[in-house]
């Protein structure tokens, strides 16, 4: 008979006691303490190291229901109690991971490497673990459990994943965003999907007090990373990329942090693999935050004592965030990974991203403020020139257009770029033409 496995929320505080994940309850109800989804992991040993890999090998961008998603392709490792006839998935995960050489050469080191979850169905990282919340909560409602909506608050990149997997479900939903701090680009996204969307005078902080309010008062589910069940797909993102390093693990994760629910998503999934003993060693993980949207790396600083501080408009606008919902948990995951913090100015985010996008990438803000991060522990010798690096790219460039023009056009206020490319205006003359391209070829 096949061992049963099981998962359940419990206080990250340690209090007693499990609570069902086919429930909506989202903080602890003695201490009011985030949640998280812990796995009966003896049972889970039960099968080797060598086993687990190679069922993940052998599910990996099949086309047998659900393991076409790399994210269900570990699906005991992610919510084992799922029914598969519930499981909405837009085969998220198995995204490129970019060699990035010509870049490391530049900054003097062998190894680097982007992960480029940005190459997902609406275009972030956010798509792994959207898929699970909606799952379950198509289940919970299937199975009889009365949810309005789901719902959220958003600095573009959630809301858009939210809405497209809530509409291939056929589940109300309901975004909150801050009004004109999000592209044109995202806030088309949940508008097409069918969403309601609701664009609230203020920030990302205020529109998550508001979220928290209607998830108390109206019946409609939580869909934010404060809600664990996201954090079980986000993890796989660590474990799909020791699976493509044919499960070796990288000497260094560089992520951008906002919420800061990736952060211990990274780190799950590292403890997941050395738990069951698919991996012997960790790697370092490091934040980068934006200057203007600071708190982690101001704790960092402070021997993580930690304060919310009012952030200050970034481009990096997915990331502008001075309280984070998650940062006990990222801050518990440094501290275990020995972990670090580095921040980036406006100038140097956007000075990255070009740097990177004349590699061959086409990032977004948020991967320049990781890509600036990177510039700068290679600068001070941080990173040992043979030390894989790995850097997570969080969303599709395209989603960023605005960003991209008016770096090349010089239109970024408080930037003045470094590596601008404006395009050269001709008129239809052939031998205008030719000596435009002999400056070119001659450089």
């Amino acid at each position: 008979m096949a061992t049963a496995y099981h998962a359940v929320f419990r206080c990250v505080a340690g209090c007693p006691g499990d609570h069902s994940i086919w429930q909506p309850i989202y903080r602890c109800p003695a201490c009011h303490g985030l949640l998280q989804v812990v796995h009966d992991v003896d049972a889970l040993a039960h099968r080797s190291a060598v086993a687990w890999m190679r069922r993940f090998d052998d599910r990996y961008k099949r086309t047998t229901w659900p393991y076409g998603s790399s994210v269900w392709g570990k699906k005991e490792w992610v919510c084992p109690g799922i029914r598969d006839d519930n499981i909405v998935s837009m085969d998220e995960g198995g995204t490129n991971l970019f060699w990035a050489e010509r870049l490391g050469r530049e900054l003097g080191l062998d190894d680097v490497w982007v992960k480029m979850c940005g190459n997902s169905h609406t275009g972030s990282f956010k798509d792994l673990g959207m898929t699970v919340l909606v799952s379950v909560v198509k289940q919970m409602m299937t199975d009889g459990a009365r949810i309005r909506a789901v719902a959220c608050a958003s600095t573009g990149d959630t809301s858009a994943s939210l809405a497209a997997y809530a509409a291939a479900a056929g589940i109300p939903a309901i975004v909150i965003l801050p009004r004109a701090r999000v592209t044109p680009a995202q806030l088309v996204q949940p508008m097409a999907n069918g969403a309601q969307v609701l664009a609230l005078d203020t920030d990302f902080d205020g529109c998550m007090a508001i979220v928290q309010r209607l998830v108390e008062d109206e019946g409609v589910y939580l869909a934010n990373s404060m809600n664990s069940l996201r954090i079980e797909g986000q993890k796989t993102l660590s474990i799909e990329i020791v699976q493509q390093f044919d499960w070796e693990v990288p000497d260094l994760v560089i992520v951008p942090g906002g919420n800061l629910g990736n952060v211990g998503a990274i780190g799950a999934g590292f403890d997941m693999m050395e738990a069951l003993r698919l991996i012997a060693r960790r790697p370092r993980i490091v934040v980068a935050q934006a200057e203007a949207a600071n708190p982690l790396y101001r704790a960092y600083r402070r021997n993580w004592e930690f304060e919310p501080i009012p952030a200050r408009p970034t481009l990096a606008s997915a990331i502008q965030i001075g309280n984070p919902v998650s940062v006990n948990k990222a801050i518990d995951t440094l501290r275990r990974y020995n972990g670090a913090v580095e921040q980036a100015t406006e100038q140097e985010l956007a000075d990255a991203a070009a740097r990177a996008d004349r590699a061959g990438l086409f990032s977004c803000p948020h991967t320049g403020v990781a890509l600036a991060a990177l510039e700068k522990m290679a600068a001070r010798g941080d990173i040992a020139r043979d030390d894989r690096v790995v850097v997570v790219s969080t969303a599709s460039g395209l989603k960023f257009a605005e960003f991209k023009v008016g770096y090349h056009a010089e239109r970024l206020n408080g930037v003045r770029p470094t590596l601008a490319n404006p395009p050269i205006d001709l008129p239809n003359d052939y031998d205008a033409v030719r000596r435009a391209v002999e400056r070119v070829v001659a450089v």
